[in-house]
């Protein structure tokens, strides 16, 4: 769940995970001046604050739209061959982005650029191709999965208030765009 700028909040059931994760935000201390651990500053200025506190509100209700929104994408994509995500039975996703992929991204999303839908590219090098991870030496070949994944992603369109005219109009655009 994110803010406007610098913040977030995150959700666990795991006990040790949440004290890792209260860890890093302060420094990676566990108590004050005791750093066991890498932390950062992640602490979360007023105005962040002032905007997550009515997004907590309504989070529950945004995570069941886009859970709805992301099966309405699946089963429409999916009668037209497109890769939709894929989750596993027992879990849900709050679709953070909608990712797909495509064959030939540039020219699916120029077409739909054309239409007046935006996409995006995340991760668009797999990480065994960033600099920080060089010392590895697993050069370009390596993960061939993951670097033609990393050539197909595409982003479309997804927000808990997306209606299903714009879903139509977006999923009409990718399969018009993958013929």
């Amino acid at each position: 769940l994110g803010c406007y700028g610098d913040g977030g909040a995150v959700f666990t059931s795991d006990d040790e995970l949440a004290k890792k994760m209260g860890y890093i935000r302060l420094h990676g201390q566990d108590r004050r001046y005791h750093h066991p651990i890498i932390g950062l500053n992640g602490r979360m200025d007023t105005l962040q604050a002032a905007i997550m506190l009515p997004k907590l509100e309504i989070f529950p209700e945004e995570v069941t739209l886009r859970e709805k929104i992301g099966a309405r994408y699946s089963k429409l994509l999916a009668q037209h061959g497109i890769v939709t995500p894929y989750i596993e039975p027992h879990n849900l996703s709050v679709y953070a982005q909608y990712t797909v992929l495509v064959d030939d991204r540039e020219k699916v999303q120029k077409k739909l650029q054309e239409n007046g839908i935006p996409t995006a590219v995340h991760y668009p090098i797999p990480l065994h191709l960033q600099p920080v991870f060089a010392y590895l030496n697993q050069p370009k070949g390596s993960f061939p999965i993951a670097e033609r994944i990393a050539e197909r992603v595409v982003s479309l369109p997804m927000h808990p208030y997306l209606s299903e005219k714009d879903q139509d109009m977006v999923v009409a655009s990718v399969a018009n765009a993958i013929k």
